[in-house]
């Protein structure tokens, strides 16, 4: 919960002629503490970051660190995994407001319920979710895991996979699976414009359609390659294309080009006629100043309830262990 105190930080005054980076920096030094940046930031804040990679990285770099505050440069939910897996420590999140859309889409109460009338069903939970679903899920995947810990279970094992419903479509698709799927979405990958994406396909036709599996069937479908966030990076740096058609939230487009600067990479636009860029306006909420901020008040402080940690831990602990031995 929120309280005014909490709240204030954020907007607390930053002179406007302060060296961000450099008190950043400084900071950092000071306090101990390590900055995590999902590739969704913008790109001031992954060139300060520590590390910056999708959700699995993120979780295993903060399982591994010996950092004594962790600032996560992402939503609520990814600063909840990481005080599920390091609960001695001070986790902070820039903007305590930025939430998920994929995340609300999955109420743990309803969730529970649903897991409750399916008893003989393995449940398997998005990382995108709260840490009171996590608590009653036997094993957490992303989007660069799912296909692999899925068919680590014999065929014909029961399962719920929730909250994704594109995404567990994509996994049934590609695994021969029938896994029983929550009705949830990210509204950032269910806004891509087929029409226009095609348009673009037109204008640029030597360029890949590069799409995360968040994305609608039938963006997939007109896809040329289909991948977590980091996938889809590694597949940009390997392939001797030139131009890339990017159907994910923009953001990892900084990234990109640092790593492939001789490339060009055109976002696909959401069906708003008005924007070019796919944006999550959650992520867009931590700002350089609010970062600043979290660092020196260390007010926007992410708290788990200790008997959901205890529960939700263990999900996300065989979630790293089988990515560890599939070597992911």
């Amino acid at each position: 919960m929120l309280t005014n105190q909490s709240i204030g930080y954020m907007d607390a005054p930053v002179p406007k002629d302060m060296n961000l980076k450099e008190a950043i920096d400084k900071l950092r030094k000071e306090k101990n503490a390590i900055i995590l940046a999902h590739y969704y930031q913008t790109g001031d804040i992954q060139d300060i970051a520590d590390y910056i990679g999708d959700s699995l990285a993120l979780a295993q770099w903060a399982a591994k660190t010996t950092a004594d505050i962790i600032v996560l440069c992402g939503v609520h939910f990814m600063g909840e995994t990481v005080k599920i897996l390091c609960p001695d420590k001070k986790v902070l999140v820039p903007d305590l407001n930025a939430g998920c859309s994929l995340a609300d889409s999955c109420p743990a109460p309803e969730f529970a319920e649903f897991v409750k009338q399916h008893p003989d069903h393995v449940v398997i939970s998005y990382v995108n979710t709260t840490a009171v679903v996590k608590a009653v899920t036997d094993v957490v995947v992303t989007s660069t895991n799912a296909r692999q810990i899925v068919e680590s279970f014999p065929e014909g094992t029961k399962m719920i996979f929730g909250p994704d419903r594109n995404l567990g479509n994509y996994i049934n698709s590609i695994t021969g699976r029938n896994m029983l799927l929550w009705n949830g979405a990210c509204h950032v990958h269910e806004q891509f414009s087929m029409e226009k994406i095609l348009d673009l396909k037109k204008q640029y036709p030597d360029a890949d359609v590069i799409t995360h599996p968040e994305c609608k069937q039938p963006i997939i479908q007109v896809s040329d390659f289909v991948g977590s966030t980091a996938a889809l990076l590694k597949h940009t740096i390997k392939s001797e294309k030139k131009q890339f058609i990017v159907a994910t939230e923009s953001g990892v487009i900084h990234e990109m080009r640092k790593q492939s600067p001789d490339k060009e990479f055109i976002p696909a636009p959401p069906n708003d006629s008005t924007c070019a860029y796919n944006e999550c306006n959650f992520m867009r909420l931590n700002t350089m100043e609010k970062l600043y901020n979290c660092l020196k008040f260390e007010m926007s402080e992410i708290f788990v309830d200790e008997d959901v940690q205890k529960k939700a831990i263990k999900p996300i602990r065989k979630m790293l262990e089988i990515s560890e031995k599939l070597g992911l």
